[in-house]
């Protein structure tokens, strides 16, 4: 467990530093460079990843049961995985009228994703994993909305790009569940 909450440190201190600590950011980028700042940021969080993923399969292999989800909560799960696949795929394709109104979709779709999983999922682990990435998701959403707002950002977009992201997020979304999640993640999504 040491790990892994180690690994969710430092993940999350990095990924919120516009969050909390935006002029130490800012300060960090003007003396020593963007270039850097990604570097450092790209490590850090690298690091942070690795141990959430090796301490997060570590505590599944001796699990802390807090509840039992019923079956169908997998379903559940995995329907709400959709519109996040959606999401993620609208913050990528330029131009979309979904990042136009939400502004910052994969951030929307990263708490859509952790409520999914905290749904069907009852262990500690499961708490602590996706309780953390919903915790999260909803301080950046609202930091950076309310940072758009402060700076006058207006989005435009076009419903023919949200066609495109709504395929690429269907595909991506069937792939994942139907042929990626059981051999990366060793749970089948709608078994």
């Amino acid at each position: 467990m040491t790990a892994f909450i180690i690994g969710l440190l430092l993940f999350f201190s990095t990924h919120s530093s516009r969050i909390f600590a935006e002029d130490n950011r800012n300060r960090y980028i003007e003396h020593y460079g963007m270039m850097k700042w990604k570097l450092a940021y790209s490590i850090v969080s690298l690091i942070g990843f690795v141990l959430i993923v090796w301490g997060y399969g570590q505590m599944r292999m001796d699990p802390v049961v807090l509840w039992v989800p019923p079956m169908w909560t997998r379903h559940l799960a995995a329907l709400l995985t959709l519109p996040a696949f959606v999401l993620l795929a609208a913050a990528y394709v330029p131009g979309t009228l979904i990042k136009a109104r939400i502004g910052h979709p994969m951030v929307a779709g990263v708490k859509l994703w952790a409520l999914s999983h905290l749904i069907a999922n009852g262990t500690l682990g499961d708490v602590l994993l996706f309780g953390s990435f919903l915790a999260w998701a909803i301080m950046d959403f609202v930091s950076s909305r309310k940072r758009d707002r402060a700076q006058g950002l207006v989005r435009e977009g076009r419903i023919a790009r949200d066609a495109v992201a709504l395929i690429v997020g269907l595909v991506g979304w069937f792939v994942f569940v139907r042929y990626l999640h059981l051999s990366l993640i060793g749970v089948a999504p709608f078994a």
